[in-house]
């Protein structure tokens, strides 16, 4: 049996409170989803109308196991086990983090170079890192609609994804520290998205950074991946 020192212990139960907070705060919208098709069955049977519950059911299923993979794949992060991953196309991943926002959020700009760019990750929580910063980007320049730049390539011993907007960018006041939990510019933000996002970064063995850039103002996130691993 191993013994952990008090530093350790401490060490320990800080990850696990922030690996809880961030498991509620990446279940709200998964769980609203759940309870807005539950109402929408209940009305459809109330109706007598089973067939049209059908796709409501499906979408209940498909977004519980979406719950239940966030809880696994957070607390596998949180116990230190290594992750499941593939080579996954950079464009999939971009869709993925895409496909539970509103459809005019954002005005999107991909530049993948090469087009068919793949990284090995673990396709889930790096499809959820990069929702993180597209909903920072399209939250923070509410009600206007933002233009969201994202630009992946490789260099020679890593994969890069640069994503930038043209928003009101991070305040300067929490530049150094925007990555600590509980740490937000937003009046409703809870301060867990790009904590959860460097979590993620740091599991895959790369890292996330807040990349200054005075001429062209909005916040600039740099995602790097090693190429092998």
């Amino acid at each position: 049996m191993t013994v952990l020192g008090r530093e350790e212990t401490r060490d320990r139960l800080v990850m696990v409170g922030e690996i809880a907070a961030e498991v509620v705060h990446e279940l709200r919208n998964v769980l609203q989803i759940i309870a807005s098709s539950a109402y929408v069955v209940r009305c459809e049977i109330d109706r007598a109308d089973a067939r049209a519950a059908r796709p409501h059911l499906e979408r209940l299923e498909h977004h519980a196991r979406i719950a239940q993979g966030i809880v696994d794949d957070l607390m596998g992060i949180a116990r230190g086990e290594p992750l499941a991953k593939q080579a996954v196309a950079v464009s999939t991943l971009l869709s993925a983090a895409r496909a539970e926002m509103p459809s005019d959020a954002a005005l999107w700009k991909d530049t993948i170079e090469p087009p068919s760019l793949e990284i090995r990750a673990h396709a889930a929580l790096f499809a959820r890192l990069l929702r993180v910063l597209y909903d920072n980007a399209a939250r923070a320049s509410a009600p206007r609609k933002p233009t969201v730049v994202t630009h992946a390539h490789a260099q020679e011993s890593a994969f890069v994804i640069d994503v930038a907007d043209d928003g009101p960018g991070v305040p300067a006041s929490i530049a150094a520290t925007v990555f600590d939990p509980l740490v937000t510019g937003r009046p409703d933000g809870t301060g867990l998205g790009l904590s959860f996002a460097r979590r993620v970064a740091l599991a895959h063995g790369g890292c996330i950074a807040l990349v200054a850039d005075p001429a062209r103002g909005g916040a600039r996130f740099r995602i790097e991946l090693p190429r092998l691993g």
